[in-house]
């Protein structure tokens, strides 16, 4: 399980919304990833999480993506709890 504070302003970064500006939001770039990637190497996923991460313009650090990478990998659910912040 993961962990990130988004300010409550760029929250449609990290969710699906279909009013979003963002082409594809973490969350939907994620769930291609775990369902085109599953069973392959961490090693491969890593860098494709790291691209929508930073497409998204989200914060996540290595460990986060790891940590996702072997959830993709393995078929495991991953679970993200998400920090709101700002007014």
């Amino acid at each position: 399980m993961g962990e990130i504070s988004v300010d409550r302003r760029q929250l449609d970064r990290l969710l699906a919304d279909s009013s979003s500006r963002y082409a594809v939001p973490y969350q939907e770039a994620f769930a291609g990833l775990a369902v085109s990637y599953r069973g392959r190497p961490v090693e491969v996923i890593v860098p494709l999480l790291k691209e929508a991460a930073e497409r998204a313009l989200l914060g996540f650090t290595g460990a986060d993506l790891l940590d996702q990478a072997r959830a993709i990998s393995s078929g495991a659910p991953y679970e993200l709890r998400i920090r709101v912040t700002g007014r």
